[in-house]
């Protein structure tokens, strides 16, 4: 039994060395799962054979020696009848340093070293939640691209239209996250792609996914292309035009105050149009009309422009002097505001006189008051009258009498 055992052993073995390739350079990258063959230069082809392996990989902690006098067989690597070392299935804790050294029958020393790495491919990556239509002027996700099973990690990159999309903070925004299997050591990678399609661009844009192996000399993979539709919005009501006085009439003389009002992420600039031609003045939020007068009479707008919304103008407003002294009055207002007008000086009229008539009431009543006071004192007067025309009578008589 143990004669057969030993022979079903050497017969996997040399199926094996068979199936594997035997490697001479320096530097090896292997698959994992495969068998891999290192050659130990300077052997003798048959036994007796004076050769040593040392091997510095995952599995060890240290430098371990194997030999053919050793056991025939070992759980990490054995040596073959012609030197060479086998490691039947490659895995990642086998990456690491493999040296033999092997003295030839003339006595001639020879030292062969390595330096093992492994690899794995992945499946072919793909885009789950795929968009389906993005909207112009706005952040769309487009999808997020999967990867699984990969060593080394390797990197995911995103291409529109063939190009490379870089992350810019602004237009493109790549969030990748990756994962590594507790149990089997390999990569889940994951990268979400945010765009915002520039107006006026293409309206079916080709989006596809990349997987970009850890080792070079590997084929890059790539996912299925999507083709996601883009709708640009006609008309954009985001910025609107406040103008006060509300309507846009005013008095001859008078200030009107346009307000441009647009969401901060959509203006670093605002600029000003005036019957569809713009006006050269600094760009600002406020335009101000002091003192405005016929050639201020208008049709106003403003257009907010941005890197990543473009321009977008507001719907417009009028500008015009009205002829009324209460600007913006409707007729019935205009009606109702000359009754309480006559009313008012109605009102006015009517205490003023009542004023005068208390007024002369007052004052005749006093003249009255007065003619009684003096009746009196006209009798007497008009006694001592009498009394001096009698006296002067006789003496006027006198005077005639004596004259020659």
């Amino acid at each position: 039994m143990a004669a057969q055992a030993a022979a079903g052993t050497w017969v996997l073995v040399l199926s094996l060395w068979g199936a594997a390739a035997i490697v001479s350079s320096r530097n090896v990258t292997a698959r994992m799962g495969e068998p891999l063959v290192l050659n130990c230069k300077g052997a003798p082809k048959k036994p007796p054979q004076e050769l040593e392996w040392k091997l510095n990989t995952g599995r060890t902690e240290a430098w371990k020696v194997l030999s053919p006098q050793g056991a025939p067989w070992d759980s990490v690597a054995h040596i073959l009848p012609n030197g060479s070392l086998l490691l039947p299935a490659v895995g990642i804790q086998d990456e690491g340093t493999f040296r033999c050294r092997a003295t030839n029958r003339h006595g001639k020393e020879t030292k062969s070293s390595y330096r093992v790495r492994v690899y794995q491919i992945p499946a072919k990556p793909e885009i789950i939640d795929p968009a389906s239509e993005l909207t112009a002027g706005v952040p769309n996700k487009v999808g997020t691209c999967v990867s699984e099973g990969s060593y080394p990690a390797g990197t995911l990159s995103w291409h529109l239209d063939g190009k490379p999309l870089t992350p810019d903070g602004k237009g493109v925004t790549i969030k990748e996250q990756m994962r590594r299997h507790p149990e089997t050591g390999l990569f889940t990678l994951q990268s979400e792609l945010v765009v915002t399609p520039a107006r006026g661009g293409a309206v079916r844009p080709t989006f596809f996914c990349s997987f970009s192996p850890g080792l070079p000399r590997q084929k890059a993979l790539h996912a299925t292309p999507i083709h996601p539709s883009v709708w640009e919005p006609v008309s954009p009501e985001n910025v609107q035009l406040v103008v006060e006085p509300e309507g846009g009439a005013v008095a001859l003389g008078g200030t009107v105050t346009l307000t441009c009002e647009a969401p901060a992420q959509a203006a670093s600039e605002i600029h000003w149009v005036k019957d569809g031609a713009p006006l050269p003045l600094p760009a600002s939020a406020v335009l101000l009309l002091p003192e405005v007068g016929p050639q201020d009479q208008g049709s106003y707008s403003c257009v907010a422009t941005s890197p990543s919304h473009g321009s977008q103008e507001s719907p417009a407003v009028r500008v015009r002097i009205t002829e009324t002294d209460e600007v913006g009055q409707s007729p019935g207002s205009m009606e109702g505001s000359g009754l309480r007008t006559l009313a008012l000086a109605l009102g006015t009229l009517a205490a003023l006189g009542i004023v005068a008539l208390l007024i002369g009431v007052v004052m005749w009543q006093r003249r009255r008051q007065g003619k009684e006071r003096k009746a009196p004192e006209s009798q007497e007067e008009e006694e001592e009258r009498a009394e001096l025309n009698q006296s002067e009578e006789p003496e006027t008589a006198e005077s005639g009498a004596g004259g020659p």
